[in-house]
C-alpha cells in the first residue's frame, strides 16, 4: 500500500524508466524504488554499487527519468563533468536517507535544468516513504514535504505534548499509521521506547510549519549544547555547504571542559579547491551567530559514509 502512494506522488507510469544506485537491502531502495516500479510497470535500471560516470551513462544510454539517491549520491553527480552529455530525459531526482542541503538542491537543478528534486522522508521503522514533496509547484525546499496516504505525523514535546507549528517550536517527529513496524525483534526494551502512547518516536527533532509542512533540523543524539545553547549540525552544514570551495560537510560535538561542548566541522573540498580550515571558520563565523560556528575546522578527504551512502558522524565522533 505504501509503494502505490510513493509512486503517485512523484507521478510514476509505465513509461518512466528509474535508474537505482541504492542497495536494495536499504527500505528505501527496496520499498520506494524497487516496488514502486512492480507495481507500476515501469522499468528500473540498477547500477552496481554507485559511481558518477556509471549512473551518468546508464541515464544517457537507457533515457532514464527519474534518479533515487541519497544527498552524498547528489553531490558526487554535481561534481561530475556532463559536457556532451544528453541527459535531458531526467525529470525527477527523488532524495531521502538523509537531509539534503538547499544549495545541492539549487545547483543540481541549475547543472540539470529539466530535472527537479523532490525530498521526502522514512525509515526502516515505517517501511520507507513517511512524507514527501509531491510536485515541482506543491515543494517547499529543505522541507520533507507532507505526510503520504494513511500516515499521521507530529512534533511533540518531552511529554508527548503537541507542539504548535513555527521553527521555534521544535520537537521530536513522532508517526502512526498503516505503515509501521510491529516490533524491534527480540527487543521489548527498545521496542518499548519507541512505540510510546500509539506512535512511533523517530529520533528526528523537527518543526511543522502553517501549511502541514514539516522540517527536519536533526537527530536528537546530534543535538550540540554548547555553553546551553542548542547548536543544531544541520544549521552549520548549510552554511558550510554554501561555501564555494566545500563539496562536503559534517559537524559533530566536541567535548570541552568549559562549555560542555565545542562545535567542530568535518570537512572535504571539491575537487581542485583550495581553502584553509581557519578561512572556513571565518566564513561561518561571518554569517551565523557566535555560539554555533565551528571553532576547529577539518579538512578530511573523503568523508566516512556506510554502503548507503551516508555519512558516518558516529565514526567523525571516534576521531574527536
Amino acid at each position: 500500500m505504501n509503494c502505490t502512494v510513493a509512486g503517485d506522488v512523484f507521478g510514476m507510469q509505465e513509461d518512466d524508466v528509474s535508474v537505482a544506485a541504492l542497495p536494495l537491502f536499504h527500505v528505501f531502495g527496496l520499498s520506494s524504488v524497487l516496488n514502486v516500479g512492480v507495481r507500476f510497470g515501469s522499468t528500473i535500471v540498477l547500477v552496481p554499487g554507485f559511481e558518477a560516470e556509471s549512473v551518468l551513462d546508464a541515464i544517457e544510454r537507457h533515457c532514464c527519468t527519474i534518479f533515487t539517491g541519497v544527498p552524498t549520491m547528489y553531490v558526487a553527480l554535481l561534481s561530475a563533468d556532463i559536457s556532451g552529455r544528453d541527459l535531458a530525459s531526467l525529470r525527477v531526482g527523488v532524495s531521502g536517507g538523509a537531509a539534503i542541503r538547499g544549495e545541492v538542491i539549487r545547483a543540481f537543478e541549475e547543472k540539470l535544468p529539466g530535472a527537479v528534486i523532490l525530498e521526502g522522508y522514512g525509515l526502516s521503522e515505517t517501511a520507507s516513504t513517511t512524507t514527501f514533496n509531491i510536485s515541482a509547484e506543491a515543494r517547499k525546499v529543505l522541507s520533507i514535504g507532507k505526510p503520504v496516504w494513511g500516515v499521521e505525523v507530529r512534533v511533540v514535546d518531552e511529554n508527548d505534548e503537541p507542539l504548535p507549528p513555527g521553527p521555534e517550536h521544535i520537537g521530536e517527529v513522532v508517526v502512526r499509521g498503516h505503515n509501521i513496524m510491529k516490533c524491534y525483534y527480540k527487543r521489548p526494551e527498545a521496542t518499548a521506547e519507541a512505540l510510546r502512547n500509539g506512535w512511533f518516536h523517530t529520533g528526528d527533532l523537527g518543526y511543522a510549519d502553517e501549511d502541514g509542512y514539516l522540517f527536519i533540523v536533526d537527530r536528537k543524539k546530534d543535538l550540540i549544547i554548547r555553553g546551553g545553547y542548542n547548536v543544531h549540525p544541520r544549521d552549520v552544514e548549510e552554511v558550510l555547504f554554501a561555501h564555494p570551495a566545500v563539496a562536503e560537510a559534517a559537524v559533530v560535538g566536541k567535548s570541552d571542559e568549559r562549555l560542555g561542548a565545542e562545535v567542530l566541522a568535518y570537512v572535504a573540498l571539491k575537487p581542485g579547491a583550495s581553502a584553509t580550515p581557519e578561512e572556513i571558520a571565518a566564513y561561518c563565523k561571518d554569517r551565523m551567530a557566535a555560539y554555533k560556528y565551528p571553532r576547529e575546522v577539518r579538512l578530511v578527504d573523503p568523508l566516512p559514509k556506510g554502503p548507503t551512502g551516508k555519512i558516518l558522524k558516529k565514526a567523525l565522533r571516534t576521531r574527536v
